[in-house]
């Protein structure tokens, strides 16, 4: 019984023909729970909307670093009226992305991101981070921020076992994905080899970034159990095993068991 904490099935346009038949593959491939992810102003109602439909699908909400630009009193107001929604369980994604430098200034990403960890540490909710190429900032805001007080998901986690150790001590849990099975990550199998068991969480981050042997190709929530059978091999122990403990670890870093 698996939990996938990060899938964009509710809203990408990849999913737009055959949405219903991909929820149902993820099922029989042992996805019991799935967070979905509204990281645009103009998302957040369908993804709020998607969750509601499906007792068995959790949500998060924020404003994704390469739309920062949107950011704004009313974006603000938006946003805190979604996070109150009973199916959110988290603030995300948020964050830094450094690759896309034509998508929002970086001062104003850094702005943005510093008013919704704020945000998250009023509404007590946990944060689930985008970080691409800007692993130094991000760790960095999260210290300053204090963003331990609420913990939360580094999504796609990409950074070294240094970075790891400061996100550990900030009481994050490590987001594991497709990219971990690529030949060209050995620092991503070193970490997922050495995080401690209780403080992994497995996500897709779908339609993109698919396992192999589906590399280049459209990513599904389903592909999550690729994952967890990988992480397993890689670590010497069985994927029920994996299983059971990545979806406590999810289910306590949400909040879902009290």
């Amino acid at each position: 019984m698996l939990f996938n904490t990060h899938s964009h099935v509710d809203t990408a346009h990849q999913f737009a023909d055959d949405r219903d038949e991909v929820l149902a593959r993820a099922r029989e491939m042992g996805v019991s729970q799935l967070m979905v992810i509204g990281f645009e102003r103009a998302l957040l109602p369908v993804t709020l909307a998607f969750a509601e439909q499906r007792d068995w699908v959790w949500a998060a909400v924020g404003i994704h670093p390469t739309s920062a630009l949107e950011w704004g009193p009313e974006a603000e107001a938006e946003l805190r009226q979604a996070a109150l929604h009973s199916r959110v369980k988290a603030l995300g994604e948020v964050g830094l992305d450094y690759y896309w430098k034509d998508r929002a200034p970086f001062d104003v990403q850094r702005d943005v991101f510093r008013k919704q960890i704020r945000l998250a540490r009023e509404l007590g909710l946990p944060l689930v981070i985008h970080n691409r190429d800007a692993h130094e900032d991000v760790v960095r805001i999260l210290e300053e921020e204090r963003a331990d007080e609420v913990g939360g998901i580094m999504h796609c986690f990409s950074g070294d076992w240094k970075m790891a150790e400061r996100c550990l001590a900030l009481n994050f849990y490590i987001g594991i994905g497709g990219t971990v099975t690529y030949k060209n990550n050995p620092v991503g199998r070193e970490v997922a080899q050495r995080l401690p068991l209780d403080r992994i969480v497995l996500e897709t981050d779908d339609p993109y970034l698919a396992p192999v042997p589906h590399r280049g190709k459209r990513n599904e929530p389903g592909y999550v159990r690729i994952v967890a059978e990988f992480l397993a091999e890689l670590r010497g122990t069985t994927l029920e095993d994996i299983a059971a403990a990545t979806t406590a670890n999810a289910r306590r870093a949400l909040g879902l068991d009290g």
